[in-house]
């Protein structure tokens, strides 16, 4: 078998990854790299997004753009794999913002195996910030490759499940996102950022209560929706997050006025699909006499919304649960957001955790796969592997190998 690292081995972001054997060529994720603008560049890979058709499948691990973002670009008739539930919150999520989703894939399972050629693919369900995400081990030609895709361990998924049924391998291409911070400690649990959420809201805020965060990550919104229940306040989703949690089909963030979840619309244009949510749709109007936990997302029209809000009912003694990157606080837009919720007596509290492998997570990954080569991807410090050169090869420049 052959492994050839088109894209992403050396930088986090922008994976493109392939890996052949005599008959058969399959792609593993066609993502954007993260600083790309309006103008997206496409690599020129001749019979994947230019000529004709030289490769039998892709397969997505998840539905991050540095992952997904180069589909709609594929030749015609080149077959795309992903899992069902990621597809599902993808395409809502487009829907809602008018944007065509240009590719219709065949659904991955979890450790439901899948033969193209002579390359059997086995999706392993893996903890990430994108919901339904997956790793995937390659056999063909007497030889096991995993791709991790992006994992971790700190979310609600048991990781020592999941490595149990991995198998020894020729060889792991890995992520190592986290590796590059300077503070490369083990990653806060995503329920402890519940019971620091619960905790403080019980013990110190009585205003209202709102979380940042980005509507794709589920696994946040699980952990909002457990804070308001035990904390006895209604769950607040705007329109597009309302969207994507109905489409994830888990009951305890799925918009009911029985579950305590309700849907609210800032923007005249979500008049229509906010409709469909009967009884679970709430007034602006009814905000002021009830306790609640709002998710939000940074954007302007949704800074225009709380600005006219907080002239209706006040928001002093409330918090904020910062839950996004803390380098996203550095960019004019988000600084001016924070700024706003500051000035109207809004504590900010940061409730975060990495949706990437920190470096005891990727040990135990590494120790119980005992693979004959690593190659590190999406990352920015490949050279941390090489500690493990005296028992395995580390390739962490050269972007084609045969195993």
């Amino acid at each position: 078998m052959k492994i050839h690292i088109h894209r992403g081995q050396n930088q986090i972001g922008g994976s493109i990854i392939e890996i052949s054997t005599e008959n058969t060529r399959i792609i593993l994720d066609a993502g954007i790299t993260l600083n790309e603008g309006d103008t997206v560049t496409v690599p020129q890979i001749d019979g994947l997004f230019c000529g004709e058709k030289k490769y039998d499948a892709v397969f997505v691990s998840h539905y991050h753009s540095d992952h997904i973002g180069l589909l709609e670009y594929l030749v015609d008739d080149i077959p795309v794999w992903m899992g069902e539930k990621g597809y599902d919150i993808l395409y809502s999520a487009n829907n809602y913002r008018k944007i065509s989703t240009s590719f219709t894939p065949n659904y991955m399972h979890d450790h439901e195996p899948i033969v193209i050629g002579n390359i059997t693919i086995t999706p392993f369900l893996c903890d990430h910030s994108a919901y339904d995400s997956y790793m995937l081990l390659l056999e063909g030609e007497g030889k096991k490759i995993l791709y991790t895709g992006d994992f971790r361990s700190n979310g609600r998924m048991d990781y020592t499940t999941l490595i149990q049924f991995l198998p020894k391998v020729t060889a792991v291409i890995i992520e190592g996102t986290t590796l590059s911070r300077e503070d490369n400690i083990r990653n806060i649990e995503e329920q402890k950022l519940e019971e620091i959420a619960v905790q403080y809201l019980l013990k110190q805020r009585s205003g209202p209560c709102f979380i940042l965060m980005s509507g794709m990550n589920i696994e946040r919104l699980i952990t909002a929706a457990n804070v308001a229940k035990r904390t006895n306040r209604i769950l607040l989703e705007n329109v597009y997050i309302a969207e994507i949690a109905a489409s994830s089909e888990i009951k305890d963030i799925m918009p009911s006025k029985e579950n305590h979840v309700r849907v609210f619309q800032i923007n005249s244009d979500e008049h229509e699909l906010l409709q469909k949510y009967g009884d679970a749709k709430i007034s602006k109007n009814e905000f002021p006499h009830i306790s609640f936990v709002m998710c939000i997302r940074q954007s302007q029209s949704m800074l225009r919304y709380l600005e006219k809000r907080s002239k209706e009912f006040s928001f002093a003694d409330g918090v904020l649960f910062y839950g996004m990157w803390k380098g996203y606080q550095e960019q004019q837009k988000m600084a001016d957001f924070l700024k706003f919720m500051k000035d109207e007596g809004v504590k900010i509290h940061t409730l975060h955790t990495s949706g990437h492998a920190d470096s005891e997570t990727i040990d135990l990954l590494i120790e119980h796969i005992n693979p004959e080569i690593i190659i590190p991807v999406h990352t920015e410090n490949a050279e941390w592997f090489n500690k493990y050169s005296g028992s395995c090869e580390v390739v962490n420049e050269i972007p084609e190998i045969c195993i």
